[in-house]
């Protein structure tokens, strides 16, 4: 039976869609293995620093594969990439690049020389050198801007500064310093807060890498709203993220709970009762559970009920009628949720009740009736055999 291999060796099922380089934003190509996938289309994908891509045009018809390092045409001189994706998903890609029609689109030259990996690995290692000198630049000619990332042309004839400012910055002295220190085409590139978190990379407070360094590529706008609908605590501290921006994620689960909160009554709505007066204080919202106290700004006399009983209650108001308490005791309605989760079951007497155990018999003394050694209250053997010998004796004397 043939081996089927996956991973980063070579194998025979899907080999080809994987990655041999662990970088951001890589994309699984699950048509790599069908046939004539590469000769389907002559554009190529490939990668930069992260999170830069491009699409160049496979004009001299090269064999290649995903993970091939190539030199592609740049303005001027050539760049040196990793080719993440071939074939048909990369006419998808474009169209999600959103390219007007029309583009012309840059070559591929040739697969990467090792003349042309040895300056592209040097010019890489100067970019953090050269990111912390040009700040130090930019603080001295009193440019209220940031410079965060450097990356530099893969045969380093020319470097593309990355900064953020808060307001536009004339960095037109800063382009002729920074030409005239390192020798080199100097691009200047505004990014945002949450690029260059991306860019940077790191950990969130949920344990795991950041979004914005590992998928994500499109940047849609958070409001505090998301955190509202989600009843999330408005704590600046815990909203932003490491960009000093509302965390992305809240954007995640919102749609979720607004279509949740269109089964709730509204918040402005009372709940008369025949002995009180009820306002809305909380909500579950996915479960659906509602609290309301009867206090307007305290938690008084909470009764937390479902919102398929809410919705009776204020049918009956508006029909003159008031109920005798919130919680249906024909319905049985219990006044909290019950959980299934391992997390109710977190009590500390939770195993008092496993380690009660019976007490044991007291040992008795070896001076006990019947002579056991032991102390069990039982006879021995030797005793038992004196009884049956008395009796045997009885007998025949009759």
């Amino acid at each position: 039976m043939s081996e089927f291999k996956c991973g980063n060796c070579c194998g025979e099922m899907c080999s080809k869609g994987c990655s041999r380089h662990a970088d951001k934003l890589n994309t699984y190509d699950w048509l790599a293995d069908l046939p004539d996938n590469t000769a389907a289309c002559d554009i190529v994908e490939v990668q930069f620093k992260p999170p830069r891509k491009g699409y160049f045009i496979n004009a001299n018809k090269l064999p290649l594969e995903k993970g091939d390092v190539v030199a592609v045409e740049a303005s001027p001189g050539h760049d040196v990439g990793t080719v993440t994706m071939t074939g048909r998903l990369v006419s998808l890609q474009v169209k999600k690049a959103n390219f007007k029609p029309g583009t012309e689109l840059k070559k591929v030259y040739r697969i990467a020389r090792p003349t042309d990996i040895e300056k592209w690995e040097e010019a890489r290692k100067r970019e953090h050198e050269t990111m912390i000198e040009s700040r130090q630049i930019a603080l001295h000619l009193g440019l209220k801007m940031k410079i965060g990332d450097v990356e530099y042309q893969g045969d380093g004839n020319k470097a593309i500064f990355y900064y953020i400012a808060d307001e536009r910055v004339d960095f037109r002295q800063l382009i002729k310093v920074l030409a005239d220190r390192f020798h080199v085409r100097i691009e200047m590139k505004q990014i945002g807060a949450r690029q260059e978190a991306g860019r940077i990379g790191g950990i969130g407070p949920c344990g795991r890498e950041l979004c914005c360094s590992t998928w994500m590529t499109n940047f849609v706008s958070v409001s505090t709203a998301a955190a509202r609908f989600q009843d999330i605590s408005l704590n600046p501290q815990k909203l932003a993220g490491q960009c000093a921006k509302l965390k992305c994620c809240m954007n995640y689960e919102v749609d979720q709970y607004m279509e949740s909160l269109k089964k709730l009554p509204s918040r402005e709505i009372t709940l008369h009762t025949l002995d009180n007066e009820y306002f809305f204080f909380k909500a579950d919202v996915l479960s659906h559970m509602i609290t309301y106290s009867t206090d307007k700004k305290f938690l008084v006399g909470e009764q937390t009920i479902s919102a398929r009983r809410a919705f009776e209650i204020i049918q009956m108001n508006r029909h003159g009628q008031k109920p005798d308490a919130l919680i249906d005791s024909d319905a049985n309605e219990k006044s909290e949720p019950v959980s299934s989760d391992l997390l109710s079951q977190d009590s500390i007497n939770r195993f008092d009740s496993q380690n009660k155990r019976k007490p044991k018999n007291k040992k008795r003394k070896n001076g006990n009736a019947g002579g056991n050694p032991r102390g069990n209250g039982r006879p021995n053997s030797n005793a038992k055999g004196h009884r049956r010998s008395s009796r045997n004796e009885g007998d025949a004397q009759a």
